[in-house]
């Protein structure tokens, strides 16, 4: 193995342990919103500096390969692609973070009835899922299983175009929760945004893999 493949081979390994990371971050703010726990919301506020001092690594490690190997085709590809990827995970531990303060700022528990209604909680669960599947498609070269990831964001942005009527009639019919709805369509909000960070990561993978730039396609009409 040449040390530029020594290098990449360590690139990935970090970006990877980043990746782990930020989806520990997003599945504990979600247990943060469905127990209530400041706690774990504040450990996830406070773990966010570790998120940025990845990206903050990751961004160095890649100028170091672009300035001593200057790596061309797929190595080059590669390359570019953490450096997106990176941005992308960055934005995904500020999410995260965004949420968990929400969480901090209300005074009661969220009804679990409620977070059903919205269906906050099928966000995060697929989310999570995009995610950890990103994670596998990057790691394994499989360009099939980050194409896979284009058709589970439609339900986010489902869920998102919703979430206006869904919550004002539950605003409608329980006053006393305007707070929580007003809160739950932030959170909504953040996740939809969320999904579209996964997908440019999945975008970027393909990129590396096919040399295929989805950036900006649009679907042909029949």
């Amino acid at each position: 193995m040449t040390q530029l493949h020594t290098e990449l081979e360590l690139l990935k390994s970090e970006a990877l342990n980043m990746w782990n990371l930020v989806h520990s971050q997003i599945d504990k703010c979600e247990t943060a919103l469905v127990n209530f726990d400041d706690d774990m919301a504040h450990e996830v506020i406070t773990n966010e500096k570790r998120v940025n001092a990845y990206e903050l690594k990751l961004d160095r490690d890649c100028e170091d390969i672009f300035a001593l190997f200057c790596p061309v085709a797929v190595d080059l590809r590669f390359v570019l692609a953490v450096l997106k990827i990176n941005y992308n995970l960055e934005r995904l531990g500020d999410i995260a973070d965004g949420i968990s303060r929400l969480v901090m700022d209300v005074d009661n528990a969220f009804e679990k009835e409620l977070l059903d209604e919205s269906k906050v909680l099928v966000m995060f669960d697929t989310m999570k899922d995009m995610l950890k599947d990103a994670a596998e498609a990057f790691e394994h070269e499989d360009s099939k299983l980050a194409r896979s990831i284009f058709k589970r964001d439609e339900i986010l942005n489902e869920v998102n175009a919703n979430a206006n009527e869904v919550l004002a009639a539950i605003i409608k019919r329980e006053p006393d929760k305007i707070y929580h709805c007003l809160t739950l369509l932030s959170m909504i909000r953040k996740l939809e945004r969320g999904g579209d960070q996964v997908k440019n990561i999945a975008e970027e993978t393909i990129f590396y893999i096919d040399a295929k730039v989805l950036k900006h396609k649009k679907k042909k009409k029949v």
